[in-house]
């Protein structure tokens, strides 16, 4: 078998699978050593099998809870064996206690505050794991909104003087990007599909100054096929810079689909390439 064909199969047994499957099990039905197929599965997709099999409970756990499923049932649906042991790790899971996410992040509080910068003004939101939204625009208002429709039934508040400097690293990095990567550090609150966060994960190795086309990046998630998918989630990434989108192009080289606007994804590439002369 190809690497991508391993990493296809695994992908659909840990799918298929009703509990958390061991890596010796995996590499087994792939005729590979545990050590090879943990190597090549992370770097294809950005994860190990082991956090690969976690996002994907965590996404039949979101399901069960949007079908209005109780707790209970979602949690063994999902494939959680013990209630206790889940709810240890909820917030790190789910980014908010069970029954705020049940409630669209009712009792939550997102913290944002608005910057501006020569490519617009700048919206950075944090949530209790991390920064969970960079969203560029012409309008703060409109931005707001954006943030809004992601956490309706939270409570969205301006953050105080302490998060300017978050603001300012990530307004800095879109002004004068730089190879050290002022954002490396921020932490941030990944949110979206299983299939989206293996995207972004690839995103998130593309090295500054470089693109790649839409059937590159399909290909680096172990998902050849899956081109349009691929640029859905794309389209659908709200952490702009630390997420860098921007780099994926057309197979010819043609700038185009950014959330953004296409004209900031040229200047964000101008100057990203200027940086790696």
């Amino acid at each position: 078998m190809t690497t991508l064909t391993i990493i296809e199969k695994v992908c659909r047994l840990i799918e298929d699978a009703e509990t958390l499957p061991s890596l010796s099990d995996l590499s087994k039905q792939c005729g590979i050593s545990p050590h090879h197929l943990h190597r090549i599965f992370k770097e294809t997709t950005g994860l190990t099998p082991r956090q690969y099999a976690l996002c994907e409970r965590r996404e039949r756990l979101e399901r069960a809870l949007k079908q209005g499923k109780g707790m209970t049932e979602a949690l063994f649906e999902a494939g959680y064996n013990s209630t206790g042991r889940f709810y240890e790790k909820a917030n790190e899971l789910l980014g908010m206690k069970p029954d705020q996410y049940k409630n669209k992040g009712h009792g939550t509080q997102i913290f944002f505050a608005v910057g501006t910068s020569n490519l617009g003004e700048v919206l950075v939101a944090r949530s209790a794991n991390g920064v969970c939204a960079i969203l560029i625009g012409d309008c703060a208002d409109t931005l707001l909104d954006d943030l809004q429709e992601r956490f309706e039934n939270a409570d969205i508040v301006g953050a105080d003087s302490t998060f300017d400097d978050v603001v300012g690293k990530i307004i800095g990095q879109i002004e004068n990007p730089s190879i050290e990567n002022q954002i490396s550090d921020l932490p941030l609150d990944i949110q979206g599909t299983l299939f989206q966060r293996r995207v972004y994960n690839a995103l998130r190795q593309i090295p500054m100054g470089e693109t790649i086309s839409y059937q590159e990046l399909a290909e680096l998630v172990g998902a050849p096929k899956a081109v349009r998918a691929v640029a859905s989630a794309c389209a659908s990434n709200k952490l702009a810079i630390a997420i860098p989108c921007h780099r994926v192009v057309r197979k010819s080289g043609e700038i185009s689909g950014y959330r953004w606007g296409i004209e900031r994804k040229r200047i964000l590439l101008e100057r990203e390439k200027a940086v790696k002369g």
